[in-house]
């Protein structure tokens, strides 16, 4: 950006979590954009207390003009992943997409709050690496491409946390952040997930200290534990008979299931920008919604709508994944998704235990499972000899090919 573009740019509103680098960040806009005004914009989505504790002051304190902070904890629940997970969406066969589901509305909201004050520009703390600084920019070119975008990991000198506390320190702003950091982590209601450390070499086992959500496997208590979901047209609206939001349903999962060691996986997987990285991620109440949704889908659709509905998946998957939420091709994936979940009715039971999630009991009322039909004995509904028609006709152009390769070879 020019010093021109620069002196333009009054009001920047920063996406802050108050740790080392959004705080670094705040003195070097004022510095690098004229004494600009920031506006410290930070996303409740269920992270916990303990990160958003005194958010206020030390945004304030590190030069911010003042601090939003922004409730989305339902919304994300009931807006963005049941959506998603109704989609059967899950990154390349193991991610749950916590951290990809949770930008879309970030991103909105810090656009908002722009909107709300006034201000000419958005910045973000991610790096020039990762997939986070496509799914925000994505975002904030679909909802407000009139503002400008301040992404200081890929303009400043600063390569280290090293030399970020240096930089803060030369300017007497307080951090209770250290020159070692072990993990990299990103927390909301859904999931949290682990990066860097000893993770950085695909040949360590993760250790204890990794994880944070979940009991380990083998600690986890030695009976099973069993809940009830219901499911109305493919969202959980309740939870061992009790009426729950989205948001309390799956607080209540991620705490049952956590303690069962459920929803731990370890994966190495392709970022958006090219290259690969290995990331341990826990989502134990996700993974117990997704046990009771596809139970469901077992039951009520059939073979081709099913093949339909996985299609539909993996494609919402990689949107997702790819920060591509505000687009008609997202609006048209939901759309074929809602309309499948009309049948998704019913009720599942999900065995929790040693980290499994296994659903043990399901029915429901759009069930096309029939006793009568699939019994091996006598019944009024299938005559067996009409099995050799349907089965000639179903491989008739293996016989065609057949013959006629017989016929060449005379």
């Amino acid at each position: 950006m020019s010093l021109q573009q620069a002196a333009k740019i009054k009001k920047v509103v920063l996406a802050y979590s108050g740790g080392l680098d959004t705080s670094a960040i705040i003195p070097w806009l004022k510095e690098t954009y004229d004494n600009c005004e920031i506006v410290a914009f930070c996303a409740d989505v269920g992270q916990g207390a303990a990160e958003l504790e005194g958010l206020t002051e030390k945004a304030l304190a590190s030069g911010a003009s003042e601090c939003h902070i922004v409730d989305l904890k339902e919304a994300l629940v009931a807006d963005y992943i049941y959506p998603t997970i109704a989609t059967g969406a899950i990154y390349e066969g193991t991610y749950l997409l916590g951290t990809s589901m949770a930008r879309p509305i970030i991103a909105k909201a810090q656009v908002e709050v722009a909107r709300q004050v006034g201000a000419d520009a958005l910045c973000h703390g991610c790096t020039g690496k990762g997939n986070d600084q496509v799914r925000f920019e994505g975002c904030f070119a679909a909802l407000a491409p009139d503002l400008k975008v301040i992404a200081p990991w890929r303009e400043w000198q600063m390569k280290s946390r090293e030399d970020l506390l240096a930089y803060l320190a030369e300017r007497n702003i307080a951090t209770t952040a250290s020159a070692t950091k072990i993990y990299s982590r990103d927390a909301n209601a859904w999931h949290i997930s682990h990066e860097g450390g000893e993770l950085e070499d695909p040949w360590n086992e993760p250790s204890k200290g990794v994880w944070t959500m979940t009991a380990a496997p083998e600690d986890a208590p030695n009976e099973p534990e069993y809940v009830s979901l219901t499911i109305e047209n493919g969202r959980i609206t309740q939870v061992n008979d009790i009426e729950l939001t989205p948001y309390q349903a799956l607080m209540y999962l991620n705490d049952v299931a956590g303690k069962h060691g459920v929803g731990r996986v370890d994966i190495t997987e392709n970022r958006l920008v090219g290259m690969k990285s290995r990331g341990c991620y826990e989502t134990p109440g996700g993974t117990v919604m997704f046990a009771g949704l596809r139970a469901i889908e077992e039951l009520v659709l059939d073979k081709t709508s099913r093949q339909w509905r996985e299609q539909v998946g993996a494609q919402m998957a990689q949107l997702v994944y790819d920060g591509r939420w505000f687009t008609p091709l997202c609006e048209s994936l939901l759309a074929a998704s809602e309309s499948l979940a009309t049948l998704m009715n019913g009720e599942v039971v999900i065995k929790l235990y040693k980290g499994q999630a296994v659903a043990v009991k399901k029915r429901s009322p759009n069930s096309l499972y029939s006793e009568a039909f699939a019994t091996f004995g006598e019944d009024d509904v299938y005559d067996q000899k009409h099995a050799e028609g349907f089965i000639r006709l179903y491989s008739l152009a293996s016989r065609i090919r057949a013959l006629n390769s017989h016929s060449n070879t005379k």
